[in-house]
């Protein structure tokens, strides 16, 4: 299948001041956030991209645009929107402290029980269970995949540029992780994690990733494209997978 690159937005300040920004519209990237977008994207100058696909937030527009722009001239990237990669809908909490959300009762449960919430309704912004926004968001990823790869291919590479918590959760989902402890789960403002369905099983190759070495693909997607069976490597391999190196054994 084909590998995801999951991206979180760079910084906003609405982060920086620990408000809980969800889908409050006009929440662009501030100037740290505008750095890291552009580091970000020049991370992914050398990995081919099929594909970015982006929530519809300004925020994570804003990323992908950066990443896109980082492309080599003579690469044609689609770039896409989809509102299943969209923040989740917290309802009655969107646009408060963070501080303040911490002395409500649910916060607790969000913290211990995530399984079980459903966000308070309000008039101005929808409200949804944190069950159903890891649903759309996994099945947003799995849907893309196999579009990517019908159109370009097995090992085609895509960007899904999303949020922190929608990110936990499909990163939860492929570790066969319960919602319940998604939360040991960190993802970062413009950090990237790496997942690869097979046939087999998914992989996660990289989460939380903020450093600064280039992501080089190639060695994964030259396997792939050599039918790999997507069987793990026993005993861990010799590494270097998802830096264009080539491994021994079978991989996804």
């Amino acid at each position: 299948m084909a590998i995801c690159i999951l991206l979180r937005h760079g910084r906003t300040r609405a982060n920086a001041d620990g408000t809980l920004a969800g889908w409050t519209p006009g929440v662009g990237l501030d100037e740290t956030g505008l750095q890291q977008a552009r580091r970000v994207g020049e991370r992914l100058a050398e990995t081919a991209l099929a594909a970015v696909v982006s929530s519809p937030l300004q925020r994570c527009a804003e990323t992908a645009a950066a990443v896109v722009a980082a492309q080599p001239a003579d690469r044609v990237v689609a770039r896409h929107t989809d509102d299943r990669l969209g923040e989740a809908r917290y309802g009655a909490w969107t646009g408060r402290p963070l501080a303040e959300l911490a002395t409500e009762p649910l916060w607790r449960q969000v913290q211990d029980a995530p399984s079980q919430v459903t966000f308070p309704g309000h008039e101005e912004f929808e409200h949804e269970a944190m069950a159903d926004m890891q649903a759309r968001a996994v099945a947003a990823v799995q849907e893309w995949d196999a579009r990517l790869e019908a159109e370009h291919g097995p090992g085609a590479v895509w960007g899904a540029v999303s949020h922190g918590d929608v990110i936990k959760a499909i990163l939860a989902h492929t570790l066969a992780t319960s919602l319940d402890d998604f939360q040991r789960i960190v993802v970062d403002p413009a950090s990237l994690s790496i997942v690869h369905r097979t046939s087999a099983r998914p992989f996660v190759l990289r989460m939380n990733d903020t450093g600064s070495d280039p992501v080089d693909l190639a060695g994964l997607v030259a396997r792939i494209a050599a039918g790999a069976s997507g069987d793990a490597e026993v005993g861990g391999g010799s590494g270097g997978l998802g830096r264009g190196e080539q491994s021994a054994g079978d991989v996804g």
